[in-house]
């Protein structure tokens, strides 16, 4: 991978054409440590580029931040959940669907908005529990492969008040009418009497920074081979995943609290930005960081 260029400007829908492959990063001058208010019980490595050990750590930038304010920055904070897994309950490896594509999705979400936008920006992310004095730190919060979710009525309460209270949640990366009705049990707890609307492509959170003309289907790259060939952007060993949707839940004032990005997987177009030249340009570029940029500045704005 090439990294030819590090891009610091406002924003405006042009800056699609500064995208390019992450590559490793120069020497990175001293500055600030955010603080981590997440996970900090030493289940996860302090810096997330050692999360896997050898690999291509080495390829995601770092970037200083202020060291008079190091807190004073936009962080991408991860849910990590229980799921249910062969009858069991847990955080064991096979549960831990709360990690799919991390930390790369994340990672490579952050250093585009570092350089795409006047964002300034957490090089590290971080991981949250569903816990009050976590997820409290954090505007906006990415959750991913909620077909196996299973939380507790205070856990429900939990996010229920953090949205309630500014908060913003994105639900990313589920497939099928069986994962929808698994995680629509878990959308009973957090909102038991507000409806889940679709929301319609007029909507800003498609417009706010980048102008979308239609609700993008993300595709798995394992699927790329039959989008080139066939047009079809959808998992089809899961029955009910062949329409995407944008669902939501909007609080009095109709501000959207959380936005549940269904039959899709924007965070696949972040992670594998840099595997296939064909796939980064017609899904990272064209729709997964587009789409992205939008509802994280739409949850900062609203």
């Amino acid at each position: 991978m090439n990294h030819s260029r590090t891009v610091k400007v406002g924003l405006a829908a042009s800056l699609l054409s500064a995208l390019c492959f992450i590559g490793a990063a120069d020497d990175v001058p001293a500055g600030g440590k955010p603080t981590n208010f997440g996970v900090t019980d030493g289940s996860l490595p302090e810096d997330p580029r050692d999360y896997r050990r050898g690999g291509n750590a080495n390829d995601y930038p770092t970037w200083p931040v202020s060291k008079e304010l190091p807190n004073d920055i936009f962080t991408f904070a991860r849910i990590r959940y229980n799921s249910m897994s062969y009858g069991g309950r847990g955080w064991g490896r096979g549960n831990r669907k709360w990690a799919t594509d991390y930390p790369d999705s994340d990672m490579n979400m952050s250093y585009r908005l570092q350089q795409l936008t006047s964002l300034q920006v957490n090089p590290n992310g971080a991981v949250v529990d569903i816990d009050p004095e976590q997820v409290r730190h954090y505007p906006f919060l990415y959750m991913i492969e909620v077909g196996d979710i299973d939380i507790t009525d205070d856990e429900a309460k939990t996010l229920r008040d953090y949205m309630l209270n500014g908060g913003f949640i994105m639900v990313d990366d589920f497939w099928g009418t069986r994962e929808w009705e698994n995680f629509e049990v878990a959308l009973k707890q957090i909102w038991p009497d507000r409806k889940i609307e679709e929301i319609p492509l007029e909507h800003e959170i498609f417009h706010m920074v980048f102008p979308l003309k239609v609700k993008p289907q993300i595709p798995h790259i394992r699927f790329a081979e039959y989008v080139i060939n066939q047009g079809v952007t959808y998992e089809f060993d899961k029955p009910g995943s062949e329409q995407v949707h944008y669902r939501g839940v909007f609080d009095d004032k109709r501000r959207l609290m959380m936005v549940i990005c269904w039959n899709t997987d924007t965070g696949e177009g972040w992670e594998q930005e840099g595997t296939d030249p064909w796939y980064f340009r017609e899904f990272s570029e064209k729709y997964a960081y587009p789409l992205g940029i939008n509802i994280i500045f739409y949850a900062l704005t609203h």
